[in-house]
């Protein structure tokens, strides 16, 4: 339990591993107090490793909570009030990845992307917000270029990303008047990150019937992408993230790379759609 104090305090989802742990340490070496959250608190290990390693530990309060279970957010959301006495920022990151088509997966399986990637942001969304309004602070959301450009295969993750960008965008004008900053942070590939925590175990080559040649250009594209060098470090990331943190002009949309602006950039000059299909038909087949 950490005392009451001045200090700024942020709640990050997601930080057992990649974007969350990396900003996690960073926020905390900027000058925030931290509420670094993850599902299991039994998997904190690299992230106390880090903080050790950088002399943050002591500005760090890992607590449990799973985005999708309205109880646990609010059991989170008081204790952080009670310990700490006030929460100004909000990064919402945790998230799953998600490879599937519509004929190969049923709804259910949507929904529960949804539920994680979309649903989840809006429980600890609508619960921290009244403490954000208060401290007239920020709340900011990782979502991807997913969000924005759609990505064959990745149906689901993308409609949640898109949800939230939407959703965010239109309240970000709702809550500006009241002194809370909203914004979304897009990467594009990032090491580490989506590829290995993808829950594409039902989704395989083999059982993809006709969408099989496809897929496997797909696949051979995303390992390709989040690999090579032109992948953007879980660090790097964080770092964009966090520099939004106390940025003094921030706007609603930031992408954390060049790549990531590139792709972004291809779709808001898009009016009739056929570049964004043609990046989709221009993967190997």
């Amino acid at each position: 339990m950490s005392a009451i104090t001045d200090r700024k305090t942020v709640l990050i989802t997601g930080t057992s591993s990649g974007i969350g742990l990396h900003a996690a340490v960073l926020a905390a070496e900027s000058g925030w107090q931290v509420v670094a959250t993850m599902r299991q608190t039994a998997r904190s290990t690299a992230l106390d490793e880090l903080a050790n390693q950088n002399g943050v530990a002591d500005r760090i309060d890992i607590r449990p909570l799973d985005v999708t279970d309205p109880a646990s957010v609010q059991a989170c959301l008081s204790g952080v009030l009670a310990d700490h006495g006030r929460l100004d920022a909000v990064i919402n990151n945790a998230g799953a990845g998600h490879l599937g088509t519509l004929e190969m997966e049923t709804i259910a399986d949507i929904r529960a992307v949804m539920e994680v990637n979309f649903f989840g942001v809006l429980e600890v969304t609508r619960a921290a917000l009244p403490h954000v309004r208060a401290a007239r602070g920020r709340v900011l959301t990782v979502t991807s270029v997913g969000g924005v450009v759609g990505h064959p295969y990745n149906e689901a993750y993308c409609a949640a990303k898109f949800a939230v960008e939407g959703f965010m965008e239109s309240l970000a004008p709702a809550v500006k008047s009241l002194g809370v900053t909203v914004s979304v942070l897009e990467p594009a590939a990032v090491t580490s990150q989506f590829v290995d925590n993808v829950d594409s175990e039902k989704l395989t080559v083999d059982s993809a019937g006709p969408y099989a040649p496809g897929l496997s250009a797909y696949l051979e594209y995303a390992r390709n992408a989040y690999v090579d060098s032109g992948a953007q470090t879980s660090e790097s990331a964080a770092q964009a993230v966090v520099d939004a943190l106390d940025a003094v002009d921030l706007p609603f949309r930031v992408q954390t790379s060049d790549a990531a602006r590139k792709m972004v950039a291809i779709k808001l000059s898009d009016l009739d759609g056929s570049k964004v299909q043609g990046l989709a038909e221009a993967y190997p087949r």
